[in-house]
């Protein structure tokens, strides 16, 4: 029988590892003047895609990190469907990037900072638990919260002068 309290702490410890490489992805967002948000989509312990905040630059409103991250592991892997992986992105989705993680079926979502503007995943709206969605998401939110959550107020002060 496996050790759960193993298990928990590997897994936690791997959501750090992966959600320090979206800081990194978001930290690249906001040195070309994005909003600072990283993602990136995980399957078998392995990176398959990621991808940086960008609407401004590519003037595309729906270029979020996660739209860019599941538009790349699509790609990858040859497929829409994205069962078995896992998304961290830095911020806590809008309504649109969730609602394409439920379309992709991506397994697991992790995400760091709340969002109590537009966050689907409780911050704003329960999204998630919409009972319509053939899909059910598994949400671990708050992962290196103060890291993401600090990257953001720094960029917003900084536009604020």
């Amino acid at each position: 029988m496996a050790n759960t309290g193993q298990t928990q702490v590997t897994r936690a410890a791997e959501d750090q590892r992966f959600m320090g490489q979206a800081i990194a992805l978001a930290e690249q967002a906001a040195a070309a003047g994005e909003v600072p948000v990283g993602a990136l989509l995980v399957k078998h312990g392995e990176v398959v895609a990621q991808g940086a905040n960008r609407p401004r630059g590519s003037h595309d409103p729906t270029a979020h990190a996660e739209m860019v991250a599941l538009r790349a592991a699509g790609w990858a892997l040859g497929a829409y469907r994205l069962p078995g992986t896992t998304l961290y992105v830095t911020l806590e989705p809008c309504p649109m990037c969730l609602g394409a993680m439920i379309h992709a079926r991506i397994g697991r979502l992790v995400y760091g900072a709340d969002d109590p503007k537009t966050g689907a995943c409780g911050g704003a709206m329960h999204l998630h638990e919409h009972p319509s969605h053939n899909h059910d998401l598994s949400i671990t939110g708050g992962v290196e919260a103060a890291r993401c959550g600090s990257l953001l107020r720094a960029f917003f002060q900084s536009r604020r002068g």
